[in-house]
């Protein structure tokens, strides 16, 4: 069962979290919802306030959602849903019920933002920045590892509202 928590009271090691574990990035409604698996991302302080930062690729059917909506949530499992997270990460929910083939039962926090009961932690955060990354601030070593289609990612800045940890 999870319950709200201080974001200031997380001491998970942030690198491990995103970077390790993955995260999924998810936004919709309770009726209707993408994720998709990341592991590129931050979690710091900016504007006053706890936030969270993450990276979506133009292709990615999530980023529709993330567009869209106010609200997102970035959702961190145990190791037992692993299978889970890499399905999520390698299907597109244009063309598979992701949440339903994973098993997991959606919620939705207090502002309608869309997380997953099976969850260990829930960061809902509200959407206050969104900006294309501009090739030309990337150097070219970076753009030709991680952009040789060059599908620059667009970065999100939520506000962390609310923090639900298992």
């Amino acid at each position: 069962m999870l319950h709200s928590v201080d974001p200031k009271q997380l001491n998970e090691n942030v690198f491990s979290l995103i970077g390790d574990k993955w995260m999924l990035i998810t936004a919709g409604n309770g009726e209707q919802c993408n994720t998709m698996t990341a592991s590129w991302g931050g979690l710091g302080v900016i504007w006053g306030a706890p936030a969270a930062i993450c990276y979506i690729r133009p292709q990615r059917y999530t980023k529709e959602f993330v567009d869209r909506e106010e609200y997102f949530t970035l959702t961190f499992f145990g190791e037992e849903w692993r299978k889970a997270l890499s399905l999520c990460g390698s299907k597109s929910g244009r063309d598979t019920d992701k949440v339903k083939e994973c098993g997991f039962t959606v919620k939705t926090a207090a502002c309608g933002a869309p997380y997953f009961e099976e969850a260990e932690l829930v960061l809902v955060c509200r959407k206050r920045f969104a900006q294309d990354m501009d090739p030309a601030s990337i150097p070219q070593d970076i753009k030709e590892k991680w952009y040789p289609n060059q599908d620059y990612h667009t970065m999100y800045i939520g506000e962390i509202v609310e923090a639900l940890k298992k």
